[in-house]
């Protein structure tokens, strides 16, 4: 019997042991379903794959990494870190690999049995999912899906093997990863082709190396990290007044900056509207990148923003009646983020499943806990997601929480811990309630929203 298993090793979940650790709790696993540790930053290798906040916050506060290369690190050096945290809080004896879970039952006895593809079982006093919510790809049905008789697939799934130069390329999207891989792709590109459903608000990154002597300086005095981290983390703070209603003049000052980066590279006054959104910015996810609109204005590279009809064997079709060719297609059409816990097996009290206990909608305290669901903590659950900062902030504050909880049931001898289900109840209706106030409820689609008008994924403060 474990105290605990925690489920994936990426940013949370390692977070999550080495907290446990720091309070004298040292008998877990961590069930991870691939043969390394890493999350989203293993599994995301296309391109230009970087993090869209500063490293020096996208990192714990407790390690502090003074040997970042990039103001905004790429995916390799982000991996590395993990790697980093887990031999040096040593974490990597608790992780048992290629361990995908199935199903996880609250039993009579008080405890989780917890199975895993393999057969493998484990007992455990508390399950603590830490799956994240951008992990399952998402294509969308489009007519004609599977029909492409070239090399396809989804940008979260890239496929290395599959040479670029001089290939006549089209891209399905242009959010957070697309405008990272575009420009890279646009370098070696015979002719790309981008179809765009709408535009995003985009502001430039200011990225750069940073140099040896700043290196060797935070080395020197820690203490400059840690304010620079404050500076980033303040920012963010700032930029959150962006998603809130009202603040009209300093949303419109950001709106012309975005205008004014758009008109630094693009001349035709058309191609400039269409990369102008229509709605509030901050109503979706707002974009950094330095080099998207220099990649649009290479005349190889085309955005289309006809609606797509169909995907044939040789390419796409537009409403307008167009046809568009290409040799490789790329998906860059987002992650399936609601339901969470997706094709997870999680009962709890009296066997009900976790998905009929959410059949209205993802309920839980602080993101972390659900009535009738003794003794399982989540990380990165409903409503924690952060549209303006850091999300290792959001699971650093869930891991202590959660090791509260579990301290709590070992030093009093308890067998369970359980949210009320009018304090559920209620805290979820104060959440909606502020939520209603968001600019994110304002628009009438965005991967924030589900389909009853409520928003599951984000934090409303």
């Amino acid at each position: 019997m474990h105290t605990a298993v925690i489920i994936g090793s990426g940013f949370s979940g390692i977070c999550m042991g080495i907290s446990l650790k720091a309070n004298g709790i040292h008998d877990f696993v961590i069930l991870e379903k691939a043969s390394d540790v890493g999350g989203t930053w293993r599994e995301n290798t296309y391109p230009g794959a970087e993090c869209d906040i500063p490293s020096a916050l996208y990192s714990y506060s407790f390690e502090p990494y003074p040997d970042w290369e990039y103001k905004w690190s790429h995916q390799p050096q982000i991996l590395k870190y993990i790697n980093h945290c887990v031999d040096k809080y040593d974490i990597r004896k608790h992780i048992h690999t290629n361990q995908e879970l199935v199903s996880a039952r609250w039993t009579d006895d008080r405890f989780w049995h917890i199975t895993t593809k393999d057969g493998s079982t484990y007992e455990a006093k508390t399950f603590i999912p830490a799956i994240g919510q951008l992990h399952h790809p998402s294509i969308p049905n489009f007519k004609g899906l599977g029909s492409f008789e070239g090399t396809s697939f989804h940008s979260a799934q890239w496929n290395h093997e599959v040479e670029l130069k001089d290939k006549r390329i089209a891209v399905i999207g242009n959010a957070a990863s697309a405008v990272q891989f575009i420009p890279q792709i646009a370098k070696v590109a015979k002719e790309l082709t981008v179809f765009q459903r709408s535009a995003n608000w985009m502001l430039p990154k200011q990225d750069r190396l940073y140099m040896e002597w700043e290196k060797k300086l935070v080395k020197k005095f820690p203490i400059l990290l840690r304010m620079y981290r404050k500076k980033i983390w303040l920012l963010g703070g700032a930029l959150f007044s962006l998603m809130q209603n009202g603040n009209n003049f300093l949303r419109k000052i950001y709106q012309n900056k975005t205008v004014q980066f758009i008109k630094e590279h693009i001349k035709d006054p058309e191609l400039i509207k269409h990369l102008t959104p229509t709605y509030p910015m901050g109503a979706k996810r707002v974009l950094f990148s330095d080099d998207y609109y220099e990649a649009l204005s290479k005349p190889h590279v085309h955005l289309i923003t006809d609606q797509l009809e169909s995907i044939n064997a040789s390419g796409i079709k537009t409403n307008d009646g167009s046809t568009y060719n290409a040799d490789v297609l790329v998906y860059a059409t987002g992650f399936k983020t609601n339901p969470f816990l997706m094709n997870l097996d999680i009962k709890g009290k009296e066997d009900i499943s976790i998905h009929d206990a959410w059949k209205d909608g993802p309920k839980n305290y602080l993101g972390i806990t659900v009535d009738q669901f003794p003794n399982l903590f989540m990380m990165y659950g409903p409503n924690t997601n952060l549209g303006h900062n850091s999300i290792i902030i959001m699971s650093e504050a869930q891991a202590n929480y959660i090791t509260q909880c579990v301290s709590h049931l070992l030093e009093n001898n308890k067998k369970s811990i359980e949210v009320r289900k009018p304090i559920l109840d209620s805290y979820y209706t104060k959440i909606q309630s502020r939520l209603k106030d968001m600019i994110w409820a304002q628009i009438d689609q965005s991967w924030y929203q589900s389909a009853n008008g409520n928003i599951p994924n984000n934090w409303p403060g």
